[in-house]
C-alpha cells in the first residue's frame, strides 16, 4: 500500500520536527511526506529547507487548515492518504496497523484509531463520550468530532465522492467532513492507540474561536441539503441541528446578543418545522 501523508502547518516549527520525526520512523514507510506551509511566518521554511530535504514542502500565504490539507491532497500522488496535525504525532507501527487492518477487510477505505491525549504535558483520560468507534459511525458523529485527523488513513476516492475539507470554515472542518463520509460510508477502527494527540497550547481552533457549534451549524445545515441523505439519518441530523441551535441561542441571550439571537431562534424555526414535516412522511419508520 503506498501512502502519502499530508501535514498542514502554521507557526509549529516547535512542534513539526516532532511530528515528522515520527512520521519518518515508521515501520511502513510512506510513499511521499507533504508538508503545507500556511503562511508560516517562524522558522518553518528553514527547517524543513535544512533539516527535512526528502519531505515535499509547499509554501503558500495564510488560507487556513482546511485550504492546506487540500493543497496536500492535490499534491498526493497516491490513492491512500493519511493526515498528520503539526502538533501530534504518531506512534512507530501507525501506518503499518491501519494497512494490515485495511488488507483484512478491504470493503472500507476509511480507518481511524484510539489515540492518547497529552494536555499541557501531561497524559489525560477521555471521557466516556468520547470513546472511538467504528462501523456505521454517523450518528456518533453528530454531537462532536469523533474522529480525529491524526489518527485517519483514507481512500482518495472518499474525496471524490463527498469533495474535500469546506475551506468556507474556520474551525470543525474535520467534523464538517466525517459527516459527510460517515453518512455513506462505513469507517474501519483500530482499537488501539497508534497516536498521540496534544492539547492545551494557547493556538489550538478550539482557544481561537468562541462558540464552536456556529460551525457545527453550518456543516449540519450543508449536510441537510444533499438530497442523497438517508431519511433515518436526515432525522437524527435535525435533532442534532435543533440542541446546538437551542444552546447558541440560550447564549446570545444570556449575552444579550440580539443579533445572534434572531438569527438563531429563525433557524431553528426552519429546521423545526422541517422535522415535523419529515416525520410526518411515511418514508420515516
Amino acid at each position: 500500500m503506498n501512502i502519502s501523508v499530508v501535514i498542514p502547518t502554521h507557526n509549529r516549527a516547535h512542534t513539526l520536527c516532532r511530528a515528522l520525526d515520527s512520521v519518518l520512523a515508521q515501520t511502513l514507510p510512506p510513499a511521499e511526506v507533504i508538508v503545507v506551509d500556511d503562511g508560516s511566518t517562524d522558522a518553518t521554511p528553514e527547517l524543513l529547507k535544512t533539516i527535512y530535504p526528502e519531505v515535499t514542502a509547499l509554501r503558500q500565504n495564510n488560507r487556513g487548515v482546511s485550504h492546506a490539507r487540500n493543497r496536500g491532497i492535490a499534491a498526493a500522488r497516491n490513492d491512500w492518504i493519511a493526515f498528520l496535525d503539526s502538533d501530534d504525532c504518531w506512534l512507530a507501527d501507525k501506518l503499518a496497523s491501519q494497512a494490515s487492518a485495511l488488507r483484512d477487510a478491504p470493503a472500507f477505505r476509511f480507518c481511524h484509531s484510539d489515540e492518547l491525549w497529552i494536555r499541557d504535558g501531561r497524559r489525560v483520560n477521555p471521557m466516556r463520550k468520547h470513546a472511538k468507534h467504528g462501523g456505521e459511525m454517523f450518528v456518533h458523529c453528530l454531537a462532536r468530532c469523533a474522529i480525529s485527523p491524526s489518527t485517519t488513513l483514507l481512500h482518495r476516492a472518499l474525496l471524490d465522492d463527498v469533495g474535500g475539507f469546506d475551506e468556507t470554515l474556520p474551525a470543525c472542518e474535520d467534523y464538517d467532513l466525517w459527516l459527510r463520509i460517515c453518512a455513506r460510508h462505513p469507517v474501519l477502527f483500530v482499537p488501539r492507540a497508534l497516536a498521540v494527540r496534544y492539547g492545551g497550547h494557547a493556538d489550538q481552533l478550539s482557544r481561537r474561536f468562541w462558540g464552536m457549534d456556529r460551525f457545527r451549524v453550518r456543516a449540519l445545515e450543508r449536510l441537510l441539503r444533499d438530497d442523497r441523505l438517508d431519511a433515518g439519518y436526515r432525522q437524527a441530523a435535525l435533532h442534532s441541528l435543533l440542541a446546538k441551535l437551542e444552546v447558541l441561542i440560550g447564549g446570545a441571550r444570556k449575552r444579550g446578543n440580539t443579533e445572534l439571537l434572531h438569527e438563531c431562534e429563525a433557524r431553528h424555526a426552519v429546521h423545526r418545522n422541517a422535522l415535523r414535516r419529515l416525520q410526518a412522511s411515511p418514508r420515516v419508520a
